[in-house]
């Protein structure tokens, strides 16, 4: 082995094989390497005449052709290639798509989602993609944003327990394991905190109130080993996330020790010439995100030149570029990229996409993620011989019920029809497949919910990035709705299949309202007329403010976005084959003008009620039913008083009094009754989910350390306060579901 070939030796150490390479590289090479260019775009340039370290959103048929250009450059760098794998791989025809994380929240189990982070990555690694932008960790602040169904709900610890998981899952057994991709925790960090929902806006942010709510599951995930992070698009106090040196290097890898790659969300550097107008041109945009900490520049072919120029006139030194090139040739090596450029494997992909076991879990996980918020006996269907009519533009949608992020919702262009539709079991197949023999299934539309018109903008954004249509809502059309009433008539039951659209979700695709679109309520109106009993199912991407006619209907199903198997799903939880185990991963608004509603407000405001509406969520965080009751009883804290680094233990019992079993999700709520400065109500700490066989009683066991029991101070420190607490346990967040016990921290 020359000196020459020192960095292509296996044998040496990553660091020594990093400075190696480094030192080898002109300053045009690692400004390539800094960049992440589009795929969709001038490949070629983007690789050859760029030098780009990194693409996204490589078509299949590209993906060969950028793994051949990269290793006949002069130095042979492989490319780490990304893509939006945000619940499945959504981009790959066939591939498993899962419920969103809004969706998978609602199972409130962990396990199951590191499950589903390890089969997405086994089916992601064999296309030739080795890192996904997931998981979302960002906290839903107001219902309007439009990516409220990326996130996994309104509690950071909630929160950080499926974001640790998902990050097991994608990087599996260390970065050497040829099925792990790169995990990304997003969007770094309070991107989610918006004016009147509206997406990348600026964000009314201290640093205290960063570090009381946004930047703990963002910890969890530097502490779980996550290789990446991606900064949002918002600003905080007047300065861009992309210039905020405090955030990014102060906080997250001097005071986390965060080591990996810190990326960019798309065009951050040049929004801040063209959109934000805090720099003037290219060359003072790389200077500020260079000095800031960002290492890898997202789709700012801008960034390549203006590097350049900015060494040249002594704005930054070689030194600080070498500093952000060292961690992305570092995680490279991690890979074993140089070794194995891990290209899409034929024979991986035949044996692993779409997999029976994956289609089995992706069902699992749908079951999981239904959420049933109102029933008055109906549900389960009856056993008889039953007609059955199945309605609404929900009802039949493959693509709605598949949600953002998924081929049809407009990001890449070489799945213009989405997903294949055999491959996606809707309400309507659900009941056709599982209903019992001699039950008859019919169906109608009954409504639209959208017309798509072009943006009046123009076709395209400043950066070239194609408009999305926007969505105007469809008229009612009284053909529909006669039609389906008539159906509705000769039915024994309705299920009314509504919600939302892939145009009503999404970056840039905030709603100003939370209605039903469309010809829905009207619908909903007409069916309530019939008098035969109607189940509503709302298949959408966030909670929805209800009319009467829904908040009226025999039952109402939260199933969010659940995937291609949810239709299947739901069909199974109506006809009672399957127990409803969800529970609200967020609170649901009576109304648009009660945002925020989530459930861990600050004390100290005048009232509990505007005057003309409740305060009350429609319903609350943690909520959910089962086909049977459950009561909670004899709450007893065992360690009453402990020390800063004790554990409380306490214990609640719970009786099945109905006839069928339950999964219940047990929830243990701590609120410190006097702060040195305003806080929470009351904060989710720990929670258990447990089976409750019918007829029977069990004791559970709940465990809150006193480490968790925090708060942070006026000037920013998170301590523990020595003082009584309030242990609420029950079956939600409502403080009238809620037991009581106090306890004390010495």
């Amino acid at each position: 082995m020359t000196p020459i070939d020192a960095y292509r030796d296996p044998s040496l150490s990553v660091d020594q094989r990093v400075e190696d390479l480094l030192g080898r590289m002109t300053l045009a090479e690692k400004a390539g390497q800094m960049l992440q260019l589009d795929a969709r775009r001038d490949l070629k340039d983007a690789v050859t005449g760029k030098l780009a370290g990194s693409i996204l959103h490589a078509s299949p048929e590209r993906m060969l052709e950028a793994i051949d250009l990269a290793a006949r450059t002069r130095l042979g760098i492989p490319l780490i290639t990304a893509e939006d794998c945000i619940h499945g791989h959504g981009f790959w025809p066939g591939a498993t798509v899962f419920p969103t994380q809004l969706a998978l929240a609602a199972s409130w189990d962990p396990a199951l989602a590191e499950r589903v982070a390890r089969v997405t990555a086994v089916e992601v690694s064999a296309t030739g993609i080795h890192w996904t932008f997931s998981p979302v960790l960002c906290i839903t602040r107001d219902l309007r944003w439009g990516r409220v169904d990326e996130t996994f709900g309104e509690d950071p610890y909630l929160i950080g327990e499926f974001g640790a998981a998902m990050i097991r899952g994608y990087q599996g057994a260390g970065l050497t394991d040829p099925t792990a991709i790169l995990a990304t925790a997003k969007h770094f960090a309070g991107y989610s905190e918006t004016q009147g929902g509206r997406d990348a806006s600026e964000a009314d942010l201290s640093p205290r109130k960063l570090r009381s709510w946004f930047l703990p599951p963002f910890e969890r995930a530097a502490k779980e080993g996550c290789r990446v992070f991606m900064l949002g698009y918002q600003s905080i106090d007047g300065v861009p996330i992309t210039a905020n040196k405090w955030l990014l290097n102060d906080v997250l890898k001097d005071e986390w020790g965060f080591t990996g790659t810190l990326v960019t969300d798309w065009d951050n550097v040049g929004r801040m010439v063209w959109e934000q107008k805090v720099c003037a041109d290219d060359v003072e945009a790389a200077t500020v995100s260079v000095r800031s900490g960002n290492d890898l520049i997202m789709t700012t072919p801008g960034f390549f030149e203006g590097v350049q120029a900015a060494v040249a006139r002594g704005l930054l030194s070689e030194a600080e570029v070498d500093a952000a090139v060292r961690r992305i040739l570092r995680v490279k090596f991690e890979l074993g990229l140089f070794e194995d450029p891990r290209a899409p494997d034929a024979a991986r992909q035949a044996a692993v996409i779409g997999h029976p076991d994956h289609a089995a879990l992706n069902l699992e996980v749908a079951r999981r993620s239904l959420v049933l918020l109102r029933n008055d006996g109906t549900l389960p269907l009856g056993a008889e011989p039953t007609t059955v009519a199945i309605i609404g533009p929900n009802a039949d949608d493959p693509q709605s019920q598949l949600g953002d992020w998924a081929g049809a919702s407009g990001q890449v262009d070489w799945m213009p029809d989405g997903q294949p539709r055999e491959l996606i079991e809707t309400v309507l197949d659900g009941f056709r497949a599982v209903a019992p023999e001699g039950w008859t299934i019919t169906t109608a539309r009954g409504a639209d919910i959208e017309r798509l018109v072009p943006d009046p903008a123009g076709e395209f954004y400043p950066d070239g990035q194609p408009r999305p249509p926007i969505s105007r809502p469809a008229q009612a059309d009284p053909a529909l709705i006669a039609e389906a009433v008539e159906t509705a008539r000769a039915a024994d039951y309705a299920v009314v299949v509504l919600g939302d659209t892939v145009a009503l979700t999404g970056e840039s695709r905030s709603t100003a309202t939370l209605e039903l679109q469309g010809g829905q309520v009207a619908l909903l109106e007409a069916l309530a007329a019939t008098g035969t009993p109607t189940v509503v199912v709302l298949i959408n991407s966030k909670p929805l403010v209800l009319p009467p006619a829904a908040l009226n209907a025999a039952a109402i199903v939260q199933a969010f976005n659940p995937g291609m198997r949810g239709g299947r799903a739901i069909a199974e939880l109506l006809l009672g084959l399957i127990e409803p185990s969800g529970r609200m991963p967020l609170s649901a608004a009576r109304h648009a003008g009660q945002q925020p509603i989530y459930y861990n407000q600050i004390r100290g405001q005048h009232g509990n009620r505007y005057a003309d509406l409740t305060q009350d969520p429609l319903f609350a965080f943690g909520e959910g039913l089962s086909y049977t009751t459950i009561e909670y009883s004899d709450l007893t804290v065992h360690t009453p008083s402990v020390t800063p680094d004790g554990v409380v233990r306490a214990s609640v019992t719970l009786a099945n009094t109905g006839t069928r079993p339950a999964l219940e999700t047990v929830q243990a709520y701590v609120s410190d009754l006097v702060t040195s400065v305003t806080w929470a109500s009351r904060e989710l700490k720990a929670y258990r989910q447990v089976q409750v066989p019918p007829g029977e009683r069990v004791t559970v066991e709940i465990e809150v350390a006193a480490a968790d029991c925090t708060l942070v101070t006026a000037d920013g420190r998170r301590v523990v306060e020595a003082g009584d607490f309030d242990l609420l346990v029950g079956p939600d967040s409502r403080r009238k579901n809620l037991l009581r016990a106090g306890f004390h921290i010495s």
